[in-house]
């Protein structure tokens, strides 16, 4: 019954910036995290930016400083604002979520993916 729904995802020149958004939405309890990851053809996906209940943030070394997580609780929402992109960030990125889900309990759920493509 969860859903996750994300948007900003598209098609930049190295050096510009994209804003990702993923909106969760369904009986949503507890938002114990969120956060996104990317997956690249032939590669593993991998973790770039999380954001705890409490706001504590993690970033993967490749993103740091570049990238920013935030969050809007009360909204169900994550937003990654990238900046400083070059071709290595192009990767279909995807909004996860760990959600507790009245009725049902914890539980880690994930969006269809973005496209995101970072020209040179």
């Amino acid at each position: 019954q969860v859903q996750l729904v994300e948007s900003g995802g598209g098609l930049v020149q190295a050096g510009g910036s994209l804003r990702l958004s993923c909106v969760a939405s369904g009986s949503i309890v507890i938002i114990n995290a969120m956060g996104w990851y990317r997956q690249a053809p032939g590669k593993q996906r991998e973790l770039v930016a999380a954001i705890t209940n409490g706001g504590s943030t993690t970033y993967t070394d490749s993103t740091k400083g570049r990238f920013t997580i935030s969050r809007d609780n009360a909204k169900n929402t994550v937003s990654l604002q990238m900046n400083s992109l070059n071709p290595e960030d192009t990767a279909v990125y995807y909004c996860n979520a760990v959600l507790h889900v009245r009725g049902y309990g914890l539980a880690e759920y994930w969006g269809q993916g973005t496209q995101v493509t970072v020209s040179s």
